[in-house]
C-alpha cells in the first residue's frame, strides 16, 4: 500500500537532513505505529505519505514514496486527497465549517457523494467515534480533546484508503483515547483501512499496533513486532521499563500480560513494606491560589460551576478529568482569560484578582502555556525569541536559552518556531513562560508532543520550580506525568470537583487514571518504574 523506496528528506538551511535513505513497505489494512524521540523525524516520515512534504513544507526529497501505485512526487496533497487523510498535530489548523456535523459531512460534499451515502455516513462516524452528544456544537467551544475526535472522524467518514495521525491521543482523557485507539483498530480489521500514526504515548497505543518502526535521527528501522521493538527501543512506555527491571520475557505490552509475570515481583516489594506514603508538599501557611464558589459561562454553556479550590504555595497540583470537563477553562480563568459569571479568585502572596490587574502586572503572578504553544510565540527564530523574553520579562540575557537547553537539550537558535517539531514549540513557549519566574505556573497539556526524556526533563524542572516555592498547577490527561511529578490530584467533571487528594491515593482508586505501574502491581500502590527500582536497590 505505501512504499519508501530510498527516502531522504532535507529542508532549506538545516544542517541535516529530516530523514535519510528510508525504505520501507506498508502493506494494506496494518495499524502501523511511528516511535522516535521528540524532533527524530517522526512528522516529516508522516507528512510524505499524503505529499505535503515536499509540496507544502519544502525542502528537497529524494527516492520515491508510492502509495497504492501514485508517486506523491508527481501527484499534489489535493490529489492524494481521496486516497490519504492526515490528521495534525493541531487539529483546528484543518477544520473549514463551525459545527461537528457540517465538519464531517465536509469532505463527503466536496466529493460529490450522494446526500443518502452521506446522512448515513455521518451517523455511522458519530457513533464510532463517541460523537453524537456533540452534533450540534460549534468546534470553537469544544476542548482539545473533542476536536482532535472531531478531526479523525471528518477524515474517516470521507472514506481515504490510509489515515495518518500525529499524536491522535495526546489531548484526550484516557477513556477516550482506549475509544479512539478501539475504533482505528476495527477500522483496520473489519475494512482493510491502512492507518500509520506517531505517538509519544505508547502506554496506550503499543498494544494495538500490528507493526513498529523506529525513527532516530532521520533513520528507520525496518517494520517489526511490537514486543521486538519495544525490547531494544530507547524510548519505552513503563510497562516495557518494568519488564526489563525485572527481567520478564516475552516483553509484555498489555496490563494484562504484564500482571501474569507480576506475582513474584509483587511478593518481593510486600516484603519490603510496600509502596511508601508522599506527603503533601507545601511552603508556608498562606495558599497561592484561592478560588470561591468560581461560576463560568462560555458562550451560553456553563463550564464551571461554584467550585472552590485552594492550592498551597511551592506544590505542584493535577487537574484530571474527561475532555471537556472545565479544565482549560478553569486555568484560562486564573490567567486572567475567561471572566467569573459568580464568585472569587485570588492568585500569590498579594492576593491579587487576575480580572482586576493589568497584563503587565499579572505575568508577574501567573503564567499560562496554553495547549497551543504557537500562541506564545512571534519572532522569527528561537534565537530571536528568547532574547524577546529577555527583554520582556527584564531578566539576564541568555535566561531563556539557557532554560530552553534544560528542558529541551541542544535546538539550533536559527531555526523559526514554526519548523520546530510540537514538542519542541511547547519546550520553547514553557521556557518564554518561565523567564518571567510567575509565582503560579499553569501548564494545559505540557506533554503534548514530547518524549519519555522529554517529560522526564521537565518533571525534573517542575519539580524544582515547586521546592524553591512556585505553584504549579497542570491541566493533563498524562497519567504517567502525574505519576512522576504531582502531590496532588483534582479530578473535574461537569465543571465541578469530584475527587481530590495525594497523587497517590487519587490515582491508585481510580480504573481510568492509574498509572500502568499501579495497574500491574495493585493492590500495592506503585507508581513509577524509579519507585520500584528505588526499592529494590535499598533491599539489594
Amino acid at each position: 500500500m505505501i512504499v519508501f523506496d530510498r527516502v531522504s528528506v532535507t529542508y532549506a538551511g538545516a544542517p541535516a537532513p529530516a530523514l535519510s535513505d528510508v525504505t520501507l513497505e506498508i502493506p494494506e489494512g496494518e495499524l502501523v505505529l511511528v516511535v522516535g524521540p521528540t524532533g527524530s523525524g517522526k512528522s516529516t516520515l508522516l507528512r510524505t505519505i499524503n505529499g505535503l512534504v515536499p509540496h507544502f513544507t519544502g525542502g528537497t526529497l529524494s527516492g520515491s514514496v508510492v502509495v497504492d501505485g501514485l508517486d506523491t512526487a508527481e501527484h499534489r496533497p489535493r490529489d492524494l486527497a481521496t486516497m490519504v487523510g492526515l490528521v495534525d498535530q493541531n487539529p483546528t489548523s484543518t477544520f473549514v465549517t463551525d459545527v461537528v456535523e457540517d465538519e464531517v459531512a465536509y469532505g463527503m460534499e466536496t466529493m460529490g457523494l450522494h446526500p443518502t451515502t452521506i446522512r448515513r455516513r455521518i451517523e455511522e462516524t458519530l457513533d464510532l467515534f463517541g460523537l453524537t452528544p456533540l452534533r450540534s456544537r460549534p468546534l470553537s467551544a469544544l476542548s482539545g480533546g473533542q476536536q482532535q475526535r472531531v478531526a479523525i472522524a471528518s477524515l474517516f467518514a470521507a472514506g481515504p484508503k490510509v489515515l495518518v495521525l500525529d499524536e491522535p491521543t495526546s489531548a484526550l482523557d484516557p477513556v477516550a483515547a482506549e475509544e479512539v485507539l478501539a475504533s482505528l483498530q476495527r477500522i483496520v480489521h473489519d475494512l482493510g483501512v491502512t492507518v500509520v500514526l506517531a505517538e509519544h504515548r505508547l502506554e496506550r497505543v503499543v498494544h494495538h499496533a500490528d507493526r513498529v518502526v523506529l525513527v532516530s535521527q532521520g533513520r528507520t528501522s525496518g517494520l517489526l513486532d511490537p514486543a521486538t521493538a519495544m525490547a531494544t527501543s530507547t524510548i519505552f512506555p513503563p510497562v516495557v521499563g518494568l519488564s526489563r527491571l525485572a527481567g520478564w520475557t516475552p516483553t509484555p505490552l498489555s496490563i494484562r500480560d504484564a500482571r501474569r509475570h507480576a506475582a513474584t515481583l509483587r511478593a518481593t516489594l510486600g516484603d519490603l513494606g510496600g509502596a511508601p506514603t508522599t506527603p503533601l508538599r507545601g511552603i508556608g501557611p498562606a495558599d497561592a491560589v484561592t478560588v470561591r464558589g468560581a461560576r463560568i459561562r462560555r458562550g451560553s454553556r456553563v463550564v464551571i460551576e461554584g467550585l472552590d479550590l485552594t492550592v498551597a504555595r511551592g506544590s505542584v497540583t493535577a487537574l484530571m478529568g474527561r475532555n471537556g470537563a472545565g479544565k482549560s477553562t478553569l486555568l484560562g480563568a486564573l490567567a486572567g482569560q475567561h471572566p467569573l459569571t459568580s464568585g472569587s479568585m485570588r492568585l500569590g502572596r498579594r492576593g491579587l484578582d487576575p480580572h482586576d490587574v493589568r497584563a503587565r502586572e499579572r505575568v508577574a503572578v501567573v503564567g499560562l502555556v496554553p495547549q497551543q504553544p504557537e500562541l506564545l510565540l512571534y519572532a522569527d527564530s528561537v534565537e530571536a525569541e528568547c532574547a524577546d523574553a529577555d527583554r520582556d520579562f527584564g531578566v539576564e540575557p541568555g535566561t531563556t536559552a539557557r532554560m530552553l537547553a534544560r528542558i529541551s537539550g541542544p535546538i539550533d537558535g536559527g531555526l523559526h518556531p514554526r519548523d520546530l517539531s510540537e514538542g519542541q514549540r511547547l519546550e520553547l513557549a514553557v521556557s518564554v513562560i518561565l523567564a518571567g519566574a510567575p509565582e503560579v505556573l499553569l501548564l494545559d497539556e505540557p506533554t503534548r508532543g514530547l518524549d519519555y526524556g522529554a517529560k522526564q526533563r521537565l518533571g525534573a524542572t517542575l519539580t524544582e520550580l515547586a521546592a524553591r516555592g512556585t505553584t504549579v498547577v497542570i491541566a493533563t490527561h498524562d497519567v504517567e506525568l502525574c505519576a512522576e511529578v504531582a502531590d496532588r490530584v483534582v479530578i473535574l467533571a461537569d465543571g465541578e470537583i469530584v475527587s481530590d487528594g495525594p497523587a497517590r491515593e487519587v490515582l491508585s482508586s481510580s480504573p481510568a487514571f492509574a498509572p500502568q505501574v499501579t495497574k500491574v502491581l495493585l493492590p500495592q500502590t506503585w507508581l513509577t518504574v524509579a519507585e520500584v527500582a528505588a526499592a529494590l536497590e535499598r533491599s539489594a
